[in-house]
């Protein structure tokens, strides 16, 4: 195909169609009257990416590698630094498929693809030792879900044989996950590790830093998820080949953007269950590679509601999600369909 050159950038912000406390600005990068979109994003996140669009005016809209770079090379280490990069990274994917007139999944593999993708569902609002999450861990699984995935994390006084009773107590019918959201101190580790049953687990996420690797070893008789707060400032493989979880739950905008999901695929053979924040780019990427990523997160309590702000919104059916059909990535604003 011609060459096609980003000339301009733009912001939309939903805010009048979102509830309080959602993200609600989108990016477009344009080429001509063509506009590549991605959102819903953060404030903070859409002031990075103010400061660094105008380094793709004159870009090739198909040099993702030259993009990503460019990007990569002006954007502060720092998790908002990463988000707005991986942000113009999927906009820049968009506007591609666009000019291809396919889905941003046939631009990432030659293979056929999957178009009905397995899911996952979390519920992080809802923590697995309260005693009301019983009976909704019942009625969520029986919807379909390859598994579900619930909060766990350290509160003042409790112990991890407390923690493991609780697993133990909800994953009667089958295995579950937990996500510890980095809250675990290093006693609370070493008797979780002693006290739970390996064969009630989907994975533990997150139970400490990825730097302290020391808690992950005392965890290593565990299932172990890494990999949401991955950014472009981390050596993913370093991180992987020193915890060697049993799954890699990185967040495609969070790490850089789809361009850089390739490159830590193209470095590992850990199963890939990304991150829901970044359902769209995901979908595309479980469409492409389904030999790596194996499931994608549904988060139940937020997924909805951002869904709302979309132009295709896409809704669950039987723990599964279609991809989207239509020549985008399938994150454009409500005001501006693909």
């Amino acid at each position: 195909m011609r060459h096609l050159v980003i000339d301009s950038f733009d912001f939309a912000d939903l805010a009048d169609h979102a509830g309080p406390g959602d993200d609600t600005v989108f990016v477009a990068v344009r080429s001509g009257r063509a506009a590549g979109w991605y959102g819903p994003l953060t404030d903070p996140v859409a002031r990075t990416i103010r400061a660094l669009a105008a380094l793709l005016v004159g870009a090739d809209v198909t040099d993702h590698e030259g993009i990503q770079d460019r990007l990569a090379q002006a954007a502060p280490r720092s998790r908002a630094g990463s988000w707005a990069v991986g942000a113009l990274d999927c906009a820049a994917w968009d506007l591609h498929a666009q000019a291809e007139g396919c889905p941003a999944a046939r631009l990432l593999t030659g293979e056929p693809l999957q178009h009905r993708i397995t899911a996952y569902s979390s519920w992080l609002t809802r923590d697995l030792a309260h005693p009301a999450t019983a009976d909704l861990i019942s009625e969520v699984s029986a919807q379909g879900w390859v598994f579900t995935k619930w909060r766990l994390r350290n509160r003042p006084g409790t112990s991890g044989e407390a923690l493991a009773d609780a697993l133990h107590a909800a994953a009667t019918a089958e295995p579950i996950a937990v996500d510890a959201v980095g809250t675990w101190p290093p006693a609370l580790t070493t008797e979780f590790a002693a006290a739970a049953d390996p064969a009630a687990l989907v994975w533990l996420e997150d139970p400490a830093p990825t730097d302290d690797l020391r808690a992950y070893e005392q965890l290593r008789t565990l299932p172990l998820a890494v990999g949401e707060r991955l950014t472009l400032a981390d050596d993913a493989p370093a991180v992987l080949a020193g915890i060697r979880p049993a799954a890699l739950t990185l967040d495609v905008v969070g790490c850089g953007g789809l361009t850089t999901t390739r490159r830590i695929l193209a470095r590992t053979t850990t199963p890939v269950f990304p991150h829901g924040r970044s359902l769209m780019p995901s979908l595309h990427l479980a469409a492409a590679r389904p030999d790596q990523v194996l499931a994608v997160e549904y988060r139940q309590q937020w997924e909805p509601g951002r869904q709302h702000l979309y132009a295709h919104p896409i809704e669950p059916d039987r723990g599964h999600l279609t991809l989207p059909t239509a020549p985008c990535l399938g994150a454009a604003p409500r005001s501006a369909p693909c």
